[in-house]
């Protein structure tokens, strides 16, 4: 088994909002990759006495732990139960309520000898490679469709489409949420290898159109994890002042790429 992860924070100053993990369950049956993006929120209150990187340890652990100790529940459930525990540790404390809660987007993976299980909630990134090297990218695009004036302001995003039918949805402090991710399963001969990415990391693709999902999967196959994640802070320095990429809001993304060949 080869496993790479790399996790790299936008700005050397302030925490890394990511989160990534890696199990191996002791019976050598099988794994589970889980990667968080969590969600900057603006500079206000956003109800919540704890930090983002405090929400994603938390939310990170539990969806790892819960992956590989309960393999009778599906990912969606999962990912219902570990919403829920998270939002129990601070119920009592913040306003769950607030559009700004700390959340996050979510990438989950699970193997065994027969299947590949996945969840994609938001706008992070699976992507699965199989045995003739067909990259295949699982994704949550609902952010991607909306409308540029949709996203206009901080205030019409929490008003109108975050966590909203018609808009998007991550994991905050609502365990329906589940429901909202895209999942799937794909018979275990289907799958070489997976890379799980938060958006980050994909605006080599999304942003700076430097390749397709197989080209970017080929330079994390290749040249390793961090070489991605190299390769989009130099095009980002290069356009720190024009920021002629649309739909970046800062110059630098906390980047994680999570590379497993099971």
């Amino acid at each position: 088994m080869r496993i790479e992860l790399t996790s790299e924070p936008g700005d050397a100053t302030h925490p890394n909002e990511d989160f990534a993990a890696l199990a191996l369950p002791a019976s050598g049956q099988g794994g589970a990759l889980v990667v968080l993006d969590g969600v900057t929120p603006p500079a206000d209150d956003d109800g919540c006495l704890h930090s983002v990187p405090w929400f994603c340890a938390r939310l990170g652990g539990l969806l790892t732990e819960l992956s590989v100790s309960h393999r009778d529940l599906t990912l969606s459930e999962i990912l219902a139960e570990a919403v829920l525990r998270t939002a129990d540790t601070h119920a009592s404390t913040c306003d769950l309520s607030h559009p700004r809660t700390p959340q996050a987007t979510v990438v989950l993976a699970r193997w065994s000898d027969a299947a590949v299980e996945y969840l994609v909630l938001s706008d992070s990134a699976l992507l699965v490679e199989a045995p003739d090297g067909t990259v295949t990218a699982l994704l949550d695009d609902r952010l991607a469709r909306l409308p540029r004036a949709a996203l206009a302001t901080d205030a019409l995003v929490d008003a109108r489409v975050r966590n909203k039918e018609g808009g998007f949805f991550t994991a905050a402090a609502d365990p329906s949420v589940a429901a909202r991710a895209v999942t799937g399963e794909l018979p275990r001969g289907r799958v070489r290898a997976l890379v799980g990415m938060t958006d980050g990391a994909t605006r080599w693709t999304e942003k700076f159109r430097q390749g397709d999902w197989t080209d970017l999967f080929t330079v994390v196959r290749k040249e390793g994890a961090a070489a991605l994640v190299e390769r989009v802070r130099a095009l980002e320095s290069a356009d720190r002042e024009e920021r002629a990429y649309l739909g970046r809001s800062k110059t630098h993304d906390d980047a994680t790429v999570v590379y497993v060949e099971p």
